[in-house]
């Protein structure tokens, strides 16, 4: 299997039919992990054709995130795109990360909204510009955007690193620990929808900020 979309959702009834039926178009087998949803969330996955991964009770993005990776890697898919379940990002744009990632050799290619950081509210702005800062300054690596969630994978990534964290936190430790193993990492400019994330309130500003800066500073 070449390429798979991958959607951590949770209680996200009112946005995810719309972002499934972008990706109806796309021809990538489309992977929703429900995360112990309350509402209507799995039966919107179901009837919109996604094959369903589903949590008994709230787990975290991160813990949805290794469900589906789970899944992809038993189904050996070359690659994962994993997208948010709240509408903010450019589905259309999916297979242009696709396609920059095989030609460019990254294992983690960002859908980067490095130009709208300036549209982010509070710490959200504070923290993608100091820890794109960091990202650089630890690394070497031109990233710009280290929190985007619209983000392409490598099979060979994935098989290869083992994840830890069940919050907003993997997706920086998924970056940390593909530098320290020799992955490549690229971005991608995509600008999303909704910059600074309003359109979900799963994010806690302090609490999963802290939990991200302290992910950067444990595997650097």
């Amino acid at each position: 299997m070449a390429a798979c979309i991958l959607i951590p959702a949770f209680n996200a009834a009112k946005t995810l039919a719309a972002v499934l039926d972008e990706c109806a178009g796309l021809g990538c087998p489309v992977v929703v992990v429900d995360d112990g949803s309350t509402d209507a969330t799995a039966s919107i996955a179901a009837r919109h054709g996604a094959l369903l991964l589903r949590h008994n009770r709230n787990r975290g993005k991160g813990r949805a995130l290794r469900t589906g990776f789970a899944w992809a890697l038993e189904h050996d898919c070359a690659a994962v795109v994993t997208l948010d379940a709240d509408g903010q990002h450019d589905v259309s744009s999916v297979p242009r990360v696709v396609a920059a990632a095989r030609e460019g050799g990254f294992d983690i290619l960002i859908a980067s909204r490095f130009s709208q950081f300036q549209e982010m509210g509070g710490l959200r702005k504070i923290w993608n510009r100091f820890g794109v800062w960091c990202m650089r300054r630890r690394t070497g690596f031109e990233i710009n955007d280290s929190q985007s969630g619209f983000r392409c994978y490598s099979g060979r990534l994935l098989s290869s690193v083992a994840l830890a964290a069940d919050g907003y936190d993997l997706e920086m430790e998924i970056l940390m620990k593909a530098w320290r193993g020799g992955f490549s990492i690229g971005c991608l400019a995509v600008p999303a929808r909704v910059a600074d994330g309003r359109a979900t309130s799963h994010f806690r500003p302090v609490r999963d900020t802290w939990n991200i800066c302290m992910t950067f500073l444990r595997y650097m």
